[in-house]
């Protein structure tokens, strides 16, 4: 079996294709609701929503009207639904008025009204309302300690939905008694409504004592008067069996294993054996990195556990613990990880990148590695093992010339790993 493309660029079709198969504007149309006797109001989160409101735009029949935030820049047009931009991943005063915007949108609905809700990856951030007696300041600054101690999203999520006003199903219970339907976009391993974003219309399993054990494993500080919330009955969210919660629907319309699988359509038709990990793999990215090189050297040497040209596919959220004062991002954490630990292995290239476009804070969706990563690197006088140890992937992959740019992708389906071995 010969495999003739060119690697690098066959590796950004392949990313691309697992992009354009999370597009709302190909998703939405298939998952809409009954239109109803009443009001059709639309609301919505996440870098996504503003793609999936455009789509909806285009496809429903009857009047629409409400509101959705995204990321800065994730904007898109539309004429009916108000589109409002905010801070992404650390929260801002625009998502926490654009959080209320949502609420007063959704109050005073009737049983014959509809709500279309539009939520994607991102949207906890997006969606940031604070409770009674807490601030933004204090959301936004549990918010940091999380991500940079190197919890995993499940963990965030569950520590932000009890430090919210909106999210752990209380934007359905606002939304009572009128008809909830949800269109998710899933960025989160095991595509589990009740994470995504923070489920803002899912009713919560985990209790305050829960995200109390995410902060002592963590060991971070809280002031006073947040520990104090987290032990006060305004901490907890809306359970399953609400009554509130019954004309709830929720319906994800796309997910990471969707992509991935498109992505290995393309590669097996272009005459390669695939092997997809899955689409859950988490943990530190560097320490995923090293279990990928593992995979490829294997393949490279052995043949196993599958014979090349061969194509390894995985996709999944890892995390970063920030230990240096690099620019971070885990794709290209990964990538880097992975360079060093093949060190120039012959016959092996690989692409890793956010399918929102933005890896971490940096508007870079990730990288390349080639067979000569690392020989240009000490031909351009740059120590890669000194860059992954600082946390300071993009320096390193902005200084070769090995970015990935695409721009906003206006959807996300979280992070896409593609390895090939020739």
């Amino acid at each position: 079996m010969q495999f003739d493309d060119e690697p690098g660029s066959f590796l950004r079709s392949l990313f691309d294709v697992a992009v354009a198969a999370a597009d709302p504007m190909e998703q939405v149309s298939k998952y809409l609701p009954e239109p109803p006797k009443g009001r059709t109001v639309v609301v919505g989160a996440g870098k996504g929503s503003a793609r999936m409101a455009e789509a909806l735009e285009a496809c429903w029949l009857g009047p629409l009207e409400g509101v959705v935030v995204t990321r800065y820049g994730h904007e898109a047009p539309c004429e009916k639904i108000e589109i409002l931009s905010a801070s992404h991943p650390v929260p801002d005063e625009a998502g926490e008025r654009a959080a209320r915007r949502i609420l007063e949108a959704v109050s005073d609905l009737s049983e014959d009204d509809l709500v279309i809700v539009l939520i994607s990856g991102g949207g906890s951030a997006l969606l940031s309302l604070p409770p009674q007696g807490l601030t933004l300041q204090d959301k936004i600054s549990v918010n940091k300690a999380l991500l940079r101690c190197g919890a995993s999203i499940d963990e965030v999520n569950c520590v932000r939905k009890h430090l919210s006003a909106i999210k752990g199903g209380r934007l359905a219970a606002a939304i009572h008694p009128a008809r909830c339907h949800t269109l998710l976009i899933s960025d989160v391993p095991g595509d589990d409504p009740a994470i995504i974003a923070s489920g803002p219309t899912v009713g919560e399993t985990t209790t305050a004592e829960d995200a109390k054990a995410i902060i002592r494993r963590y060991r971070i500080d809280l002031p006073d008067h947040v520990a104090q919330h987290l032990d006060s009955p305004l901490a907890e969210c809306v359970t399953p069996d609400d009554s509130r919660l019954a004309r709830t629907e929720n319906h994800i319309i796309a997910t990471p294993l969707m992509s991935l699988e498109a992505a290995a359509d393309k590669a097996r038709a272009a005459g390669l054996n695939v092997l997809v990990l899955g689409d859950t793999i988490e943990g530190e990215a560097s320490e995923v990195g090293v279990v990928h090189a593992g995979i490829a050297e294997a393949i490279r040497h052995h043949g196993i556990p599958v014979a090349r040209p061969a194509l390894v596919l995985s996709g999944g959220e890892t995390s970063v613990t920030v230990k240096g004062d690099g620019r971070g991002g885990r794709n290209v954490e990964f990538l880097l990880s992975l360079a060093v630990h093949l060190n120039g292995l012959d016959g092996v290239h690989a692409l890793s990148g956010d399918t929102d476009g933005v890896d971490g804070r940096e508007e870079i969706a990730g990288a390349v590695i080639t067979p000569d990563t690392l020989k240009r690197a000490r031909e351009a006088g740059i120590d890669a093992r000194a860059l992954l140890e600082n946390n300071d992937g993009h320096g390193f992959f902005e200084a070769l010339g090995d970015q990935v740019i695409t721009g906003p992708t206006l959807t996300n389906v979280n992070d896409f790993r593609a390895i090939l071995i020739l």
